[in-house]
């Protein structure tokens, strides 16, 4: 962008032309507008995020989160992200634990399915190796996350997972469904 000068006289100071200023002044509005929409719009990642917990539908938990990452990326957003990682391991060993193996099918394929076609070619699975293979890749990504949000600020991740380890003690059997409370999605 170049920038428009007009002179007034000889020894005189530039004079910058409206058109100039006036995207100067859009330049210098641009970051703080754009931060709190960005805020905004992450705010409503994390919202879907928490609707789609209660639902059960840990996929697009996790894709909202990743998104959040991506467009905040930060401490918290890291832990939000390994939360759900954490969540879908919880939500597991409820499963195995209460031997419902058609619900942990159920959940492979939520995390699995992403298209129509998968509706007529379904992926065909064992309930028990598929819980295997999901707690070993969500507890992977959690601890890739977890050790991302660390780098970023250890106290801030400190205080969160101390409200997490409170919210899974006081709802051990659906901690899973939901986010602490003081976590504001």
């Amino acid at each position: 962008m170049g920038r428009v000068v007009r002179r007034c006289g000889p020894g005189t100071e530039p004079v910058v032309g409206s058109a100039a200023v006036f995207l100067l002044g859009l330049l210098l509005l641009w970051p703080a507008g754009q931060a709190s929409a960005s805020s905004e719009h992450s705010r409503d990642h994390l919202k879907r995020a928490k609707v789609f917990l209660a639902a059960g539908d840990y996929r697009r938990a996790v894709e909202a989160c990743q998104k959040e990452v991506d467009e905040a990326p930060s401490a918290e957003s890291y832990v939000y992200l390994t939360y759900v990682y954490h969540a879908i391991d919880g939500y597991l060993e409820a499963l195995a634990k209460a031997d419902r193996w058609v619900a942990v099918e159920q959940l492979y394929l939520n995390l699995a399915s992403r298209e129509t076609q998968d509706l007529v070619d379904p992926p065909e699975v064992l309930a028990r190796i598929a819980k295997e293979i999901i707690q070993g890749g969500v507890q992977r990504q959690a601890d890739v996350s977890a050790a991302m949000a660390a780098r970023l600020d250890a106290a801030v991740v400190e205080r969160l997972w101390k409200q997490q380890a409170d919210w899974r003690k006081a709802r051990p059997d659906s901690w899973w469904t939901g986010v602490p409370d003081g976590w504001d999605w």
